[in-house]
């Protein structure tokens, strides 16, 4: 899958990589229900949104995991979760 089309005909959040079936229940918890849903969206925000909802924090490397559904949503390469945790932490540091 190497298109901007291709990703447009995901209808499941789940065949998003690296989406499984408890990250998708956090997306759709805070309204994301469809996979385009995640274009532009800030990976750090919906984070924050998902710990508001569930009360508590929620591990960092959900981060990971959304920045890599979003690149992917927007056309990125698709890449395992965790080739986004350096990006992650430096952000977090640099806040």
């Amino acid at each position: 899958m190497n298109t901007q089309a291709d990703r447009s005909s995901i209808n499941h959040l789940e065949n998003i990589p690296n989406i499984c079936k408890a990250i998708a229940a956090m997306l759709e918890d805070i309204g994301i229900t469809h996979p385009t849903m995640l274009i532009g969206k800030d990976a750090y925000k919906l984070h924050s949104e998902i710990c508001k909802v569930k009360k508590k924090k929620i591990d960092n490397c959900v981060i990971d995991t959304f920045l890599s559904a979003i690149y992917f949503m927007e056309g990125a390469t698709a890449h395992p979760w965790h080739y986004y945790t350096p990006e992650r932490k430096a952000h977090l540091k640099a806040k």
